[in-house]
């Protein structure tokens, strides 16, 4: 069974985070529930999510990491030097790296994003040196898959699933939450 982790950081988007920590559970997925900087995790349209544990040093990858978007959430996660070194590490262990939204804008400041195929939310596009912008709603790229916002979150997590588990396994939470 798979286990990765995310995130939180205040102002963080709450339909996105919540999208893929929930399917990927219901694959039987395990995701670690970090926050920033405190447990109580408020988003960016006031809702609080209550962390597992904090993001510390010590934080293991497993078999990587997932980032939800949000403002200004994804400037919180780009400023952690933890969150940046997390990222550098999974991806050059071949572990996922994930983001949705503005996140892939973490991927860029850690380096991880030369030549790859990233989609991205309107207007960050910018923000992303080296990458080749999509307007896919999600693109995988080697060990990278990034997706574009709210609207796409559900995808999104169907792709992670089966990057982690499957096709198999990503049709039928699919199917079980009529997405396919």
């Amino acid at each position: 069974m798979s286990h990765v982790i995310t995130v939180l950081a205040n102002g963080f988007e709450e339909i996105e985070a919540v999208s893929f920590i929930d399917l990927l559970r219901r694959a039987n997925i395990t995701v670690s529930v970090l926050g920033l900087e405190s447990m109580e995790v408020r988003g960016a349209h006031g809702i609080t999510i209550k962390a597992e544990s904090l993001l510390s040093s010590d934080t293991l990858l497993h078999d990587g990491i997932i980032l939800p978007g949000g403002q200004p959430g994804t400037t919180n996660l780009s400023n952690s030097d933890k969150v940046i070194s997390l990222v550098k590490n999974a991806y050059s262990q071949k572990l996922l790296c994930a983001a949705i939204c503005a996140a892939p804008q973490v991927f860029s400041k850690a380096g991880i994003l030369k030549g790859a195929k990233v989609s991205c939310y309107p207007g960050v596009e910018a923000d992303l040196q080296g990458a080749e912008i999509s307007d896919m709603a999600v693109s995988v790229w080697e060990n990278v898959i990034t997706s574009r916002g709210v609207g796409t979150a559900i995808e999104f997590s169907l792709a992670i699933i089966e990057y982690l588990e499957g096709k198999e396994k990503a049709e039928s939470i699919g199917r079980a939450i009529l997405a396919r």
